[in-house]
């Protein structure tokens, strides 16, 4: 009776990854730990996992799905980062990230159930909702975690958004 489940929630996940054309994220408890160093001048330092990267790079090469950032913070690092993984999809300091999404819904031609995205957080809730395949890092608000479709394995900041695109890529190569 479980592997039944199994097998179901995985036809139900691959369904839905199978339509995923783009992968958007949050940044911070994600990309990275939620811990920032600041100073007198401000923020100074993000951490971001080596890994991550990766992910992004694999679902461009492998299944040619681009990625993009939506976050409430207005970062430089954040803007570094993106420059490095190619990400041209980025929104820094969306106050209201579903009229982000909608924005970059209208701007790409895409219709909800083709963008994934994760998050971990009340202001990614809304998007959460709409997007076609959702996940979130394990250590994500507990209220996020119970909406996504999937809760990865790891913490923010540590492979998570990694993780989310090796599920997407191995979902898409199911047969």
């Amino acid at each position: 009776m479980i592997v039944k489940s199994l097998a179901q929630a995985n036809q139900h996940l691959k369904e839905k990854a199978d339509k995923i054309k783009l992968v958007l994220t949050d940044v911070d408890g994600v990309l990275t730990d939620t811990g920032v160093y600041y100073s007198s001048d401000g923020e100074l330092i993000k951490r971001f996992s080596i890994r991550d990267g990766m992910g992004v790079e694999r679902l461009r090469e492998m299944l040619s799905i681009e990625t993009g950032i939506i976050t409430g913070e207005n970062s430089g690092s954040v803007k570094k980062r993106a420059e490095k993984l190619k990400i041209e999809t980025l929104f820094l300091g969306a106050k209201d990230k579903l009229a982000a999404f909608n924005q970059i819904m209208f701007d790409h031609k895409l219709q909800p159930e083709e963008i994934a995205f994760i998050g971990d957080d009340a202001n990614d809730f809304d998007i959460i909702g709409k997007a076609g395949l959702s996940a979130s890092p394990s250590d994500a608000l507990e209220f996020i975690k119970e909406k996504v479709d999937y809760v990865c394995s790891v913490r923010g900041g540590n492979g998570a958004f990694r993780e989310f695109a090796e599920l997407i890529i191995s979902l898409r190569s199911l047969r």
